[in-house]
Parts: structure tokens; C-alpha cells; sequence
């Protein structure tokens, strides 16, 4: 999303026009749910999607169109054959589409976008707040724990995890909090890491291995870290906002990690390794005074059971596994 959103404030900053395109609603089966973003450029060019397809093909066509007239404009579109709103597509849900001109001398929508861009170093949680009459945005901003800038207010119960449209406001998170530590720089993590940055997480890497902690070996992690796996509590503070794969090289070391986050409230933990190694790390753990109810916690084995063997495929399921968690999906 940061490079999303660095495309438009470039373009904007250099004078040209921007057509955002932002999926305000969707029910059914969709591409995309909402708060989908799709930017269209003067000279054709897109960035971002609102799901491919014929609905992306309609969406860019009518986004050139209005940029040449300046205009905002909402549509819905019904993904079922024979109605006049149809794309001629099975999947049987709708999509309402809002269609936002972006004008390069509007200073005040420039920073807040350059403010969002911004938001996505920090770990913070960050909405883009919108306002609308019909197809007019009457208020663009921001919200985070500090409050709201560039709008007056916004409803509290809208800053959730997912995009909400409601009463004229469409809010949605942009940055989401949180980081995802990874304990151990082998195979695995440099397949995983890439995996995860893909979809949103922010990967920080951790071994006590000078070979393995090589930022080189991990150039979409956010930060790549070496230090005694006894040590992580120096280094790192988990937050319950955050995500933990442990994947070190031996379950000594697994131990020493999940005996300090074990408590950490973090959102995710999980671990690798055979039945055996997370047994013995398990009696550990609870000869050292953690309960059962608290290493239930970790998901162990890691990743949902799709027949992974590869790291590549590992990785995979891995990632899978903490997009549902993240989702708040049961799997």
C-alpha cells in the first residue's frame, strides 16, 4: 500500500491529474472487498487493482473518462448475466465503486496522502477517512491513535480492521500495526519472508548467525536483526498488535524464544518443527510454570495442513495460516 500511495502523491506532486477508484462496498461473491484501491494516470497507466477483470477493464475505461472532465462519479456493478448493470460474469455478488478526481493543487489532500505514506514506517494503525454526498467527498483525512487530522471527527465503532461504509463515512485501514518476527534466517525464512511482505506483514528477522541475519538474504524484511536467541527481550518488545514464527535451529533455541513471548499477547506464535521437538518444548515450558491454556496459543504445528514439504511451500502455508488470523477466520 505505501508504494500505492507513493505512485499518487508522485503523480500528483509533478501536476498530474490522479482518477482514484475505491471500492466502497461489496456483497457476495467479488474480486475484491472493500476498500480496494485502483489508481488511473493521464496517460493510461494504473496502479493498484479492484480485482482484475471485466470490472477492473469497465472501471479504468470510465476512470479515463472522467479524468479528462475532472469528475467524481459512483457506480454499482452486478457480477450476474442479463441486466443492464451486469458485467456478464457468474460470480453473483455487486460492487459499488466510487470514482474520486484527485487535483494536483489540492495542497491539503496532498499531505494527507504524503501523511499516509508517511504512517506506513511507523507502527501505527492508520485509516484514510472519506465523507460523501453522492459521489462528492466533502471531508479527506486521516486517523490514528492520536485522533484525526484533516477531518473534524469521525465515529470511533468505523476504525476496525476492515473497510467501513456507513452514514456518508467510508473508513479504511491503510496501515495496519503490527510487525512479524521471524526466529531463524535459514531456508525457510527467506522463502517465507517475500511470501508475507506480498501480502502485508511486515517481516523483521532474528538469528544469532552472522551468515543467517544477512540483510542481503532478506531484502523485502523490514529490518534484519543478530543477537542471542536468550536475548530477544533486549532487542525486541512484542505487542499484542504483533506476529511470531519461531523456525530456529534447534529446540533449545525454540525454547529460550517461546519462553519470553509466550506472554507477549502477541496476535499470532508460531512454531515449526516435528511432533517431537514441540513435545519436548512443551514440557518445558510447562515445568517452567506456563500453563497448558497458555502454549495452546501456539500453532504447532505451524501452517495450515496443505501437504507443504518444500520451504517454498511451507512458506506458503505459513502466510495462509496468519492471513486468516489476521482475517479473524477460524481455520
Amino acid at each position: 500500500m505505501r508504494e500505492f500511495i507513493r505512485s499518487v502523491v508522485h503523480a500528483l506532486e509533478e501536476g498530474q491529474r490522479v482518477e482514484l477508484v475505491t471500492v466502497l462496498e461489496s456483497h457476495g461473491s467479488t474480486p475484491r472487498g472493500a476498500g480496494a484501491m485502483l489508481a488511473v494516470f493521464p496517460n493510461g497507466n494504473m496502479t493498484g487493482t479492484i480485482g482484475g477483470g471485466n470490472v477492473e477493464y469497465e472501471a479504468g475505461k470510465l476512470a479515463a473518462e472522467l479524468l479528462k472532465t475532472g469528475e467524481n462519479a459512483l457506480r454499482s456493478f452486478r457480477f450476474v448475466q442479463g441486466d443492464a448493470a451486469s458485467l456478464g460474469m457468474v460470480c453473483g455478488g455487486n460492487v459499488t465503486l466510487h470514482f474520486h478526481y484527485l487535483q494536483p493543487d489540492d495542497a491539503e489532500m496532498i499531505a494527507a496522502l504524503r501523511d499516509l505514506m508517511e504512517a506506513a514506517d511507523k507502527n501505527a494503525s492508520t485509516w484514510l477517512v472519506r465523507r460523501l454526498e453522492g459521489d462528492r467527498i466533502t471531508a479527506f483525512g486521516l486517523a490514528d491513535r492520536f485522533g484525526v487530522r484533516y477531518v473534524e471527527d469521525v465515529p470511533a465503532d468505523l476504525l476496525q480492521n476492515r473497510a467501513a461504509c456507513r452514514d456518508g463515512w467510508f473508513v479504511c485501514p491503510v496501515v495496519t500495526a503490527g510487525r512479524a518476527y521471524i526466529f531463524g534466517g535459514g531456508h525457510v525464512s527467506q522463502a517465507l519472508v517475500p511470501a508475507m511482505a506480498a501480502v502485508g506483514f511486515r517481516p523483521v528477522v532474528y538469528d544469532d548467525r552472522p551468515e543467517f541475519s544477512d540483510p542481503a538474504l532478506f531484502p523485502q524484511a523490514e529490518q534484519v536483526l543478530c543477537g542471542a536467541f536468550e536475548d530477544v527481550k533486549t532487542a525486541i518488545t512484542v505487542t499484542p498488535d504483533d506476529y511470531v514464527v519461531i523456525m530456529t535451529r534447534g529446540h533449545q533455541y525454540d525454547y529460550e524464544v517461546l519462553a519470553q513471548v509466550l506472554r507477549s499477547g502477541a496476535k499470532y506464535i508460531g512454531c515449526i518443527g516435528s511432533k517431537r521437538k514441540i513435545a519436548v518444548c512443551r514440557e518445558r515450558l510447562i515445568e517452567a510454570g506456563f500453563t497448558a491454556e497458555e502454549y495452546q496459543r501456539v500453532h504447532a504445528p505451524i501452517g495450515l495442513a496443505i501437504g507443504a514439504e518444500t520451504p517454498a511451500e511451507i512458506a506458503v502455508s505459513i502466510t495462509a495460516e496468519m492471513i486468516a488470523v489476521r482475517a479473524g477466520v477460524e481455520v
